[in-house]
């Protein structure tokens, strides 16, 4: 299993435009990836359940990324972060 916490540098958030190009990049990959605040955790494939996380700016998140592909899938979406959100 790979984990990395990111902090939402986007000034709207996790909105739906941004959402939904998480969900095309979360579904190249096998692994399962999952996305948790606080007090909730959702996978990133799954875009109203990403929406409703509510994710702001500023925001801490935890990126969990587990299966057969997790070091591609790791690379791809934390490079997807730093360059969208």
């Amino acid at each position: 299993m790979k984990v990395f916490v990111y902090e939402i540098k986007d000034s709207v958030g996790v909105h739906a435009r941004p959402a939904g190009m998480l969900v095309k990049e979360a579904m190249k990959y096998d692994s399962r990836i999952s996305i948790k605040t606080e007090n909730k955790s959702v996978e990133a494939t799954k875009l109203m359940a990403l929406m409703a996380l509510g994710i702001k700016q500023g925001q801490r998140i935890e990126v969990e990324i587990e299966g057969a592909d997790e070091e591609k899938a790791y690379e791809g979406i934390k490079a997807f972060f730093e360059q969208n959100l």
